[in-house]
């Protein structure tokens, strides 16, 4: 959802500038135009960049239908599946890229274990876009924290690896066809 509507914020609000990933506050009034909401995130466009606005923090964008949030879909009851494991990560998005991070090729591999009191551990390798992306730890956390809400899941260690290095070609025709490469 890209819009040309422009918004306000009531208060200030905790947001991430993208792309460095430094925190910061928007200070309340600050004008944004709404970029991308997925993930149950919303990257925002100010006259001083672009941000990423925690969902949980997007009901001090004055005006904003918080029902138009594609947010991520809540955890499933029952037991741990690794298809739900690969369903969660693709509520995952870079804040710049409308393609979640497993159709955009980022996640070299999920490794399922059993851990010491029964549950799964697991541990998540990806990649980034370009290595200089200040946004790696938010996005691996972000994908960190969708697995650890798995029902069964002990633990969770995402790390960010170069190798290989990515590249367009690692976009699956489904990434490709939301990009309009095909």
């Amino acid at each position: 959802m890209t819009t040309t509507q422009e918004f306000s914020l009531v208060q200030a609000t905790p947001a991430t500038l993208i792309p460095a990933g430094d925190p910061v506050t928007l200070p309340a009034g600050t004008r944004l135009h709404i970029m991308q909401t997925l993930g149950g995130n919303v990257t925002v466009r100010t006259d001083r960049g672009l941000f990423r606005i925690a969902g949980a923090d997007a009901a001090t964008i004055a005006g904003f239908d918080l029902g138009k949030l594609t947010a991520a879909s809540a955890p499933a009851a029952g037991e741990f599946s690794e298809h739900a494991a690969w369903e969660a990560l693709k509520t995952c998005f870079d804040p710049e890229i409308p393609v979640n991070i497993v159709d955009l090729g980022l996640v070299y591999d999920l490794a399922i274990e059993p851990a010491p009191a029964g549950g799964r551990a697991l541990e998540l390798k990806m990649t980034l876009t370009a290595p200089g992306c200040g946004m790696g730890p938010v996005i691996a956390e972000d994908a960190r924290a969708k697995l650890a809400a798995l029902p069964g899941v002990e633990s969770v260690k995402a790390h960010i690896v170069w190798d290989p290095v990515w590249t367009p070609q690692m976009i699956s025709p489904e990434g490709r066809k939301i990009l309009g490469l095909e």
